[in-house]
């Protein structure tokens, strides 16, 4: 697999995905921006760019390349067990998700750690640009997690492909200010993370930020207890972000790449 389909495929599929969801929430939204888009846009969108940067200057290879390295050299589980790709591939991407189900909860529990990944959570309103705002050392270190998971398990590199186009397509997704018709959305939060089941997640409550850490499978908050249905005050009464970082100055770029580093109190 070469770099540039590599690159081809996930920048057109996030591409998609975000032109997508960017119409939906502007001609159908679920809930009325308290802050809007004019003066948040431009810091996610400013924190994305970063993002992009540094992990290409610093990582180029990223897990499919750690992936490539490690089948040609028969490293890890699947290997071991000398699983064929039919088995492989399905196994590495729901494994992988497990992996960064696990980080999250971590991050949330973990204080430095929190601090890194808070600055995802202090954004005043949520929408397709949330789920792109993450902080370039979360992301790093992000990375660096799930390259260990994918020499650990000898993941083919066309599953980390598929994971990765569906962990970008999903969080813009799950966190994009869009409503799916109320007969589906309880039917489809049991297959895939829906926006409404993530929205508790943003809540500035802090038991229902620690609740939905999933991503792409809701099965894992189930499975581990930390699902929940709907926010306290209802859907359309919880309060987005967090109790600090509310003025709209923290909005800004280089407010966001410090927040990490200042009094949290």
């Amino acid at each position: 697999m070469s770099p540039s389909l590599e690159i081809a495929v996930r920048v057109g599929g996030s591409a998609a995905v975000f032109a997508a969801m960017a119409l939906w929430e502007w001609f159908a939204p679920r809930r009325h921006l308290t802050v809007g888009r004019r003066l948040r846009w431009p810091g996610n969108l400013g924190i994305l760019a970063i993002d992009i940067i540094a992990v290409r200057l610093l990582v180029p290879t990223a897990a499919v390349g750690v992936a490539l390295i490690a089948t040609t050299r028969g490293w890890g589980l699947f290997a071991m067990l000398g699983l064929p790709a039919w088995a492989a591939i399905p196994l590495g991407v729901i494994a992988l998700d497990l992996v960064i189900y696990t980080q999250h909860v971590v991050f949330h529990h973990v204080p430095v750690l929190w601090r890194l990944h808070r600055m995802h959570h202090a954004d005043l309103d949520i929408d397709v640009t949330t789920g792109v705002r993450f902080h370039p050392l979360e992301i790093l270190l992000s990375l660096a997690i799930k390259m260990a998971a994918v020499l650990a398990l000898g993941v083919p590199a066309l599953a980390v492909l598929i994971f990765e186009v569906l962990l970008n397509a999903s969080s813009m997704f799950n966190h994009s200010n869009i409503a799916l018709p109320s007969r589906l959305e309880p039917i489809a939060r049991w297959v895939v993370v829906t926006p409404q089941m993530h929205q508790v997640h943003h809540s500035i409550e802090r038991a229902e930020t620690d609740s939905n850490f999933g991503f792409n499978l809701p099965w894992w908050d189930r499975l581990f207890g930390t699902y929940r249905a709907q926010p306290a005050a209802g859907e359309q009464g919880m309060t987005i972000g967090l109790p600090i970082f509310r003025d709209v100055a923290e909005l800004g770029v280089v407010r966001l790449l410090t927040q990490p580093f200042r009094n949290d109190r």
